[in-house]
């Protein structure tokens, strides 16, 4: 779906600060390139963009070995440039890091060349038949060398699936049977389940083992409920202790109330 652009992603150091906004020895001056469509996004969409971007920054351990990433949802992706950009609805790139200052025009989109490589994946949220993405937009994106493509079309507006995932081989994309990205590290899943207040079916991202990276609240959620699963059972523990304690004294004035009597328990 062509969306407008809004930058996304973390912080990193800028090789670049300093520069003019200009690549002289591309010929290209970068003020002049349109860096936003200003179309509009209909709501469920957006809320499935930042489903599928905030829980990587929030939760996900990255693909290993410190390595950076960057996850963006409506960001323009310019493959060349005098080409004009297409418009993600989330895409996915390792070991780059976005650039301070964000503001600026040649930090607003991501600028191939200036990356170094394509995205290793894209994701596609189909809400109208105008994007083309089954064919157009899977050209495109073959033709840039993103690694995976996704289609996600859950009101089967050009597809009857829910999901199809393509791996890139030889050029072209092919379907892959499950939703598993190996290279990533990473899977999706379609889940039931509620989401800022709306609950229905949304695309989410899972581990390599197939277990959902939570979001954010999610996570609070869990670790709120890891610390009171632990101190309950602190207090069992203690309960046990005082309880053994109670015991053992009981046990104590019994033997000494027979000792009285003349009868030693440990003599029999």
């Amino acid at each position: 779906m062509d969306s407008p652009t809004s930058p996304a992603g973390h912080s990193g150091l800028d090789p670049h600060a300093g520069e003019p906004a200009t690549w002289p020895e591309l010929g290209v001056d970068i003020e002049s390139l349109v860096t936003e469509d200003d179309e509009p996004v209909d709501v469920l969409s957006q809320k499935q963009q930042r489903l599928l971007t905030e829980p990587l920054y929030s939760s996900w351990t990255g693909p290993g070995g410190g390595r950076p990433f960057l996850a963006s949802a409506n960001v323009g992706v310019f493959p060349e440039p005098r080409n004009p950009a297409i418009v993600p609805d989330m895409f996915l790139s390792l070991d780059v890091r976005s650039r301070a200052h964000l503001w600026e025009t040649r930090h607003r989109s991501y600028f191939v060349w200036e990356f170094g490589k394509p995205p290793d994946l894209v994701v596609e949220i189909v809400s109208n038949p105008k994007g083309d993405e089954v064919e157009e937009k899977r050209r495109r994106y073959a033709g840039m060398g993103v690694r995976y493509y996704v289609i996600y079309d859950p009101w089967h507006v050009v597809m009857r699936d829910d999901v199809r995932a393509y791996c890139l081989t030889g050029g072209h994309y092919e379907r892959q049977a499950a939703l598993r990205f190996p290279e990533l590290g990473l899977g999706l899943a379609q889940w039931e389940g509620e989401f800022e207040n709306d609950r229905g079916s949304w695309l989410r991202w899972t581990d390599e083992h197939g277990v959902l990276i939570p979001t954010g609240k999610e996570k609070a959620v869990q670790a709120q409920q890891e610390r009171v699963r632990a101190e309950q059972a602190r207090q069992q523990a203690e309960q046990h202790r005082v309880r053994a304690q109670q015991e053992r004294r009981r046990a104590e004035r019994l033997v000494a109330l027979l000792r009285r009597t003349g009868y030693d328990p440990k003599q029999g």
